[in-house]
């Protein structure tokens, strides 16, 4: 058995398809450090295909559940990060809106962002996972809030998996690349669900230089629900701004998934 995993893995390689994976031993020390500082939440454990993902779980804090959302980090990141992540998942749950901040799969800090094409490959069992664990808490209005790369794989899974059951999508700092399977503005093409692209007007080149590339790409889905708002003065991790970040969000989520309970 084992030579014939070595014996796959040359024939892979030689083919030219991708073996990387997502780097565990980094996961595992994020999560190390998450679990030990964690102040707000619970972590826990979820196995998509078979194997360890730390979750951060956050219940609402109001009398009246709105729904949930899956939070999603950018490159290299974890899902306590302290720049839009961690505002995201601790502040919504005071707006009625239970948080799920995933761990996504990374690759060590010098990796350059088409080297994470690969592990692509990783994301729909992860949102899965995701899905199916709120799914079993009774929560059947969930939303998508996702930042930079995180937004590029939640744009992938959206575009990827047609019968998804996600009810709205917020993209924040969605970026642009020449990798497909990364592009945006495509992945947008085939998304019909709601969606609020969101950026600051200080955000990365590549975020702001194709504003009008991802506008063009829901317009051809007919999505009438898609909607850029850019705040000013925000960079792509809205220093100093994260107030007006979760209002903007929350603010439309309840709009766009407002969930039978908020709905009769």
């Amino acid at each position: 058995m084992r030579n014939l995993s070595i014996a796959l893995f040359i024939s892979l390689a030689l083919a030219g398809a991708p073996v990387a994976a997502s780097d565990k031993a980094k996961e595992q020390r994020w999560a190390d450090q998450i679990v030990d500082s964690l102040m707000v939440g619970e972590a826990l454990w979820l196995e998509p295909g078979g194997e360890p993902m730390l979750a951060l779980a956050t219940e609402h804090t109001t009398e009246e559940a709105r729904g949930a959302a899956i939070v999603v980090h950018g490159i290299g990141a974890h899902p306590n990060w302290p720049e839009v992540i961690h505002p995201l998942r601790s502040r919504l749950p005071d707006h009625g809106w239970t948080t799920l901040s995933i761990q996504m799969p990374i690759l060590e800090n010098q990796a350059d962002a088409r080297d994470y094409e690969p592990l692509f490959e990783e994301v729909t069992p992860r949102f899965n996972a995701a899905i199916d664990y709120l799914r079993e808490q009774g929560i059947e209005n969930i939303v998508i809030l996702a930042h930079s790369m995180g937004a590029a794989m939640s744009t992938h899974y959206l575009a990827d998996n047609p019968d998804h059951p996600i009810r709205a999508f917020v993209g924040i700092g969605m970026n642009q690349s020449n990798v497909d399977i990364m592009d945006n503005a495509s992945n947008l093409e085939k998304i019909t669900i709601p969606v609020l692209d969101l950026y600051g007007s200080q955000d990365l080149d590549g975020v702001l230089a194709s504003v009008k590339q991802r506008a063009t790409g829901a317009a051809r889905s007919g999505n009438d629900n898609y909607r850029q708002v850019e705040i000013e003065g925000a960079d792509h991790f809205f220093n100093g701004r994260a107030d007006t970040l979760v209002k903007r969000v929350y603010s439309w989520i309840d709009r766009h998934a407002p969930g039978e309970e908020v709905a009769r």
